[in-house]
């Protein structure tokens, strides 16, 4: 992978359930990659300072508190652009972030600005847009069409928008050697076939709007199917499980993953896993071992709801005992926050 781009601007307001969002994780191709090479949830910085491992392009942006999470806000009226400190040269990569957009308030207004841009470090050049919203010219985008690939001038593509205002919504993006792909709540939005490797990434806020944060984003290369890396390894190690922090509540987008379990195991009836939660070194002892089992007992009632026997998946909670990276760094807590299913 070459490193991945990515810009986006966050003016977005839709009008869909949230029952609704999670319907579309069900139908969802997103297969996020199994190597992470850059994560943050900014759950280390201090309020209302600039996040330690991003540099700011333009505008302004700081650390703050939506909904109970550690974002990335833009506070100079939505303006502004972040770039992760990082680096790589892979082949494929994954990109996916959470975003919440707040429901409209009497003193913001919206600008329709919205894109997500990727561009070649070589020359300079965008080869391709995502707007996000329509850019009507009249300042009164209401969120009503998600418009999806720009390549170069070409006409925008409009599509149904599937963001929820006051809700965290999730993005994804992919990249290989065949197709570059986007989603949105599981929607898949954009699909191009042998697009340039980008070169570098960045977000942006481009439109006056005060109530977007960004947070947990991750960056992994490589996506080995779930059956080869069971032959291989004799486990499934997954990082698109995730929860609620400090909760055993699962994401919307974890339904993506444990879909493709439930469908390993239905198409192998002699598959019986133990279903192992495994956190970082953040908190006690005492905190993450009752809830890595909470967790791992959670992902064993989603999978039965699959129609999977019950019988067949042993959830065991490991707390933060069975680390496979140093706790020192952001990715290696991140690597060690994970699902494992082992066969038993």
């Amino acid at each position: 992978m070459k490193k991945f781009i990515t810009a986006i601007a966050m003016l977005l307001f839709a009008g869909m359930a949230a029952m609704a969002q999670e319907t579309t994780y069900d139908k969802s191709d997103f297969v996020p990659g199994d190597e992470i090479i850059f994560d943050d949830n900014f759950e280390g910085e201090k309020i209302g300072e600039f996040p330690l491992r991003w540099d700011l392009l333009d505008g302004y942006a700081e650390t703050a508190q939506q909904q109970g999470r550690n974002v990335i806000a833009f506070t100079d009226n939505g303006l502004g652009q972040v770039m992760p400190l990082m680096t790589g040269d892979e082949e494929e990569t994954t990109l996916d972030m959470s975003i919440y957009f707040g429901d409209r308030g009497d003193d913001s207004y919206y600008n329709a600005s919205s894109y997500v841009r990727f561009w070649y470090r070589e020359d300079g050049s965008c080869n391709l847009t995502w707007s996000l919203l329509k850019p009507d010219g009249d300042n009164q985008s209401n969120g009503e069409k998600m418009l999806g690939l720009s390549p170069g001038n070409s006409d925008y593509l409009e599509k149904d928008n599937p963001v929820v205002a006051g809700e965290w919504n999730h993005f994804a993006f992919s990249f290989n050697q065949r197709a570059f792909k986007g989603y949105v709540n599981g929607v898949r939005m954009i699909n191009v076939p042998a697009m340039k490797a980008p070169g570098y990434l960045f977000f942006a806020s481009g439109a006056f709007y005060r109530y977007t944060g960004l947070s947990n984003v991750r960056i992994a290369q490589g996506a080995v199917p779930l059956y080869d890396r069971l032959t291989n390894d004799g486990k499934i190690v997954s990082y698109a499980i995730t929860f609620e922090t400090g909760k055993a509540d699962l994401k919307p987008e974890s339904v993506i993953e444990i879909n493709r379990v439930a469908k390993l195991m239905q198409e192998h009836p002699e598959l019986e896993f133990e279903v192992q939660g495994h956190c970082d070194n953040t908190g006690t002892d005492a905190v993450n071992d009752p809830l890595s089992q909470q967790r791992a007992e959670a992902i064993v009632n989603a999978l039965v709801k699959q129609g999977i026997a019950q019988s067949r998946l042993t959830p065991v909670g490991k707390g933060s005992h069975s680390p496979i990276a140093p706790n020192d760094t952001a990715e290696g807590r991140a690597k060690n926050r994970r699902v494992e299913f082992v066969k038993k």
